[in-house]
């Protein structure tokens, strides 16, 4: 998993995936102007980091480069979210506490992930099911962390 992006790597970033083609660091240089005061040589800096890192490939055009994202946005947000869940010594605790801080839409897209997800898998039959996978008698089925 790669690191978290830095701000401007970020801003650099969102426009290559917003704009979803090969992008030349005049064109961002250019956006990115819209908002701060930044140098060519800065944005020229950062892709080049970028494409260091992994983020973007790069095709030379003419005398510059085109670069195209490696990856989405969506496959960065998840790679960040399963870091960060994975280094919770509780992920269900952790994964209830992060259901509680989401507002309706989110609660609302997040189960219509679990239907996308739970719709390209065959149905799981309780003889698939392994015994450490369910729940002892008892057990606070609504609330994961309570167990």
């Amino acid at each position: 998993m790669p690191r978290q992006l830095g701000d401007l790597e970020d801003a650099v970033m969102s426009r290559v995936w917003q704009w979803n083609r090969p992008v030349t660091v005049r064109e961002v240089l250019e956006d990115l102007q819209r908002e701060r005061s930044i140098a060519y040589t800065t944005v020229m800096t950062v892709m080049d980091n970028l494409h260091q890192k992994g983020w973007v490939r790069r095709e030379v055009d003419g005398r510059a480069y085109r670069y195209t994202a490696v990856s989405t946005r969506a496959a960065y947000a998840a790679a960040l979210m399963n870091e960060a869940w994975s280094k919770s010594d509780n992920p269900a605790a952790a994964l209830v506490a992060f259901f509680g801080m989401m507002s309706p839409t989110q609660r609302d897209a997040l189960e219509d992930a679990v239907r996308m997800v739970r719709s390209d898998r065959p149905e799981v039959t309780p003889e698939a099911v392994p015994p450490e996978a369910v729940p002892p008698e008892g057990a606070d089925r609504e609330h994961p962390a309570g167990r």
